[in-house]
């Protein structure tokens, strides 16, 4: 059987799995919009002279608040543990080319994380976390995959041993009612039970931010969300 045709078939697998835990509500909304950063002050590209030209900083790398990406958007204050005697949910962090793909994952509580090496040099995955710390030793590509069970929320930094700039966050959350923003930073979270909720925008190197929001039975709620250093 052709791989992308066995990929396919596993995301169809892992999508029916999600279903069958979160079941669709009989009055749910969506809810969908557009997140963004901005930095605290003007970016100073160091063209007019000052200590940006000096030799001694050019080797630092500003952030571009623009091209920032994995924002993650999230309904926090609801807990939905899975169904009775249903299997757990099952996601994917893959070492491709010398990096964790996604980034960032978010996912719900006691979801099971499989990672696969992809390349053909040996990559390592351990955890640090006072929750769910863990080392999954050494492995590369054609080694079966190592899994792991994400019991409690939380932001969890994950990293390889033997590569200095391998790392990714495992955010744990819970409920599912949460996205990964795309990379223009527009997201949805679909099937949301009517009702008030807090809704959070999440990004690794900024500041929180959230909003109350009312879910209608039908229908969808527009929240768009500003990010940055200063930012009210």
């Amino acid at each position: 059987m052709p791989s992308l045709l066995r990929r396919r078939i596993r995301l169809a697998g892992l999508l029916l799995s999600v279903a069958a835990l979160f079941p669709q509500p009989l009055h749910a909304g969506s809810i969908s919009g557009r997140v963004r950063a901005r930095a605290a002050t003007p970016a100073t590209d160091g063209s007019g002279g000052g200590n940006y030209a000096s030799r001694k900083y050019k080797f630092l790398e500003k952030i571009d608040y623009a091209t920032l990406r994995d924002f993650v958007v999230n309904i926090t204050e609801i807990e939905a543990p899975p169904a009775a005697g249903q299997p757990p949910p099952q996601s994917l962090v893959t070492q491709r080319d010398g990096a964790f793909v996604p980034h960032v994952l978010p996912i719900v509580a006691g979801t099971i994380v499989e990672w696969p090496n992809a390349d053909d040099v040996f990559h390592n995955v351990f955890c640090m976390s006072e929750t769910t710390p863990f080392d999954l030793g050494l492995y590369k590509i054609g080694d079966n995959a190592k899994k792991v069970v994400f019991p409690k929320t939380g932001r969890m930094e994950v990293f390889c041993s033997i590569h200095t700039k391998m790392n990714c966050i495992v955010l744990v959350l819970p409920n599912p009612w949460f996205a990964r923003a795309n990379d223009a930073g527009f997201y949805t979270i679909t099937n949301v039970p009517a009702g008030t909720y807090t809704l959070r925008a999440w990004h690794e190197r900024l500041p929180s931010k959230t909003k109350e929001i009312v879910v209608p039975a039908n229908g969808e709620v527009q929240v768009d969300f500003l990010l940055g250093l200063g930012e009210p």
